[in-house]
């Protein structure tokens, strides 16, 4: 179908920017449909300047797969050529002693609302739009053959679950066989396990992996707090570094058993406590108790999913800076995280930097680290995880 924009959009197109918004749009069809293909012709020329999907349930209404003047066909040759580019933008990272990556990262690999990530021999295909529907038989095929895994598990948005456009079933095997939904995996030599039909998004979270490795090197001896830890991820790695003791907290029982029992997939001697509970409660109570950590490491979820939110988010993030430097020992490291797109990195080292300031403490931030090599940026708003360290003098 045949689409043409304003000049607004029609620049973000040109630019190669992924997303085309519905007040963008100044000529469409009246039938169009989603997962259309949309052909955007430029205003004054009717020259095609970019091939997207169009996507009638969302304020993104068309998805671009392509920008630019080049003669392309969406098929099979098409996403196979993409995919090959994701694989070989990852290949460094699968010369190392590890087999979990994410092999499609969305928009920022030229797949808008399509996650896939590879835990071993499995890999898991999370489709968030509707626009994926008349092109998943062709893809899963391609993304399997490139990474050679035995099993092919499909998860659903939540709005994917409710459409009535397909029969696929959350967590449906679709090539292979699964024998436990728990599956082990290594990141940097160590060993790990995600639920590959029930754990958040597609059972683990990835992106942190070059930091946990780091935090991991930084904690032989140490005595280390993991806030938020979810399934244990920098925990697991300090214990297999051999720190002394490592505490992780958060609100959810079932992620802390999920730790304990990744930290036990490795060897380790060092002591492994948990805390359930609040966070911003939990750090007080240790501030109270008067506790400190050698190495304290604060990775909260997204505060901010909308605009409205990014406020009430720079003050939870300066918070926590707060709370993690009082509990932060003597020459002690601080490792403060963001995944909220909508604050942007230079704000959050700017929140970090004013909040450590005011403790009266000498300080340098040591390192800051972005996105690892399986989670490339291709646009502004694709980046999203920031992280800082901070040394204490004294």
């Amino acid at each position: 179908m045949a689409v043409k924009l304003n000049t607004k959009g029609e620049q973000f197109v040109v630019q190669g920017h992924p997303w085309v918004f519905s007040n963008n749009i100044v000529k469409i069809n009246d039938d169009a449909r989603t997962g259309d293909l949309a052909i955007i012709f430029s205003k004054n020329k009717n020259r095609v300047i970019g091939l997207g999907l169009y996507d009638s349930n969302s304020p993104i209404r068309i998805k671009m797969l392509n920008s630019g003047f080049e003669k392309v066909e969406i098929n099979a040759n098409f996403f196979q050529k993409r995919i090959q580019e994701a694989f070989a933008k990852r290949f460094d990272l699968l010369q190392t002693n590890t087999n979990s990556y994410r092999l499609l990262f969305g928009e920022n690999d030229g797949f808008p609302g399509l996650i896939a990530d590879v835990y071993a021999a499995v890999l898991v295909v999370k489709i968030y739009s509707e626009i994926w529907l008349p092109y998943i038989e062709t893809i899963i095929p391609l993304l399997q053959e490139i990474s050679q895994v035995k099993t092919v598990v499909v998860r659903l948005s939540r709005s994917l679950e409710q459409s009535k456009l397909h029969k696929i079933n959350n967590g449906e095997v679709v090539y292979g066989t699964l024998e436990n939904e728990v599956v082990e995996f290594i990141e940097h030599h160590v060993k790990f396990s995600a639920n590959v039909i029930k754990g958040h998004k597609t059972g683990y979270f990835l992106d942190h992996r070059a930091n946990r490795k780091k935090v991991g090197e930084l904690s032989k001896d140490k005595t280390v707090l993991d806030v938020f830890s979810y399934a244990g991820g920098f925990s697991v790695h300090a214990l297999y570094n051999r720190a002394k003791t490592v505490t992780s907290l958060d609100i959810s029982k079932q992620a802390l058993e999920i730790a304990v029992d990744n930290g036990k997939l490795n060897n380790y001697t060092g002591k492994h406590k948990i805390i359930a509970g609040d966070a911003f409660e939990e750090l007080q109570k240790l501030i109270d108790n008067q506790v400190t950590f050698d190495v304290v490491v604060i990775d909260p979820p997204s505060f901010a999913k909308q605009a409205s939110e990014i406020e009430l988010a720079k003050k939870k993030y300066a918070q926590l800076a707060d709370l993690g430097e009082k509990l932060t020992a003597k020459k002690g490291l601080l490792v403060l995280a963001s995944c909220s797109s909508r604050v942007t990195s230079d704000v959050f080292f700017e929140i970090n930097e004013a909040v450590l300031s005011k403790s009266k403490r000498d300080f340098t931030l040591a390192l800051k680290t972005f996105h690892d090599s399986d989670h490339p940026v291709s646009f502004e708003e694709g980046a999203y995880l920031k992280c800082g360290y901070y040394r204490f003098k004294q």
